[in-house]
């Protein structure tokens, strides 16, 4: 009988703004296609989100140089609004982010669940540089 145990990797943040701009800035479309990349040579040229319990969201991640793309998209399992949100992502992993405000800094901590084709180190990578694009990004605006 095979098992499998899933591997949750943690990234996390503290941007310095309060969690109401943190929050729409992590979950309004106009924003999340200028900072959800892992590097600049990539870009969001589309994302859709219906931040709510049951609500979908769909983000396209694509190459500048136009040689891939890929819809990262899923369900929301659970939105309380300026503390949590978590969801399945369309393969079946799940994710949580969690907001902690503190005065005018705001802690963004991300647990997902790892896939099971590239390695650790590599998707916590990928995961923070978004998370740090996300920080910068919403610190600058």
């Amino acid at each position: 009988m095979e098992t499998t145990e899933k591997i949750e990797i943690t990234v996390e943040t503290v941007v310095k703004a309060p969690v109401e701009k943190v929050w729409a800035t992590w979950s309004e479309p106009q924003h999340i296609t200028k900072w959800c990349q892992a590097s600049d040579d990539w870009h969001v040229p589309y994302a859709d989100n219906d931040l709510r319990t049951d609500g979908k969201f769909r983000t396209t991640m694509a190459a500048k140089d136009g040689s891939m793309s890929f819809d990262f998209d899923g369900v929301y399992t659970n939105v309380e609004k300026h503390k949590v949100i978590e969801y399945a992502i369309a393969d079946g992993r799940k994710v949580k982010v969690v907001f902690t405000p503190d005065g005018n800094e705001t802690k963004v901590t991300e647990t997902f669940e790892a896939e099971g084709v590239n390695p650790i180190e590599m998707q916590r990578g990928g995961w923070q540089a978004i998370l740090d694009n996300f920080r910068k990004y919403t610190e600058a605006n």
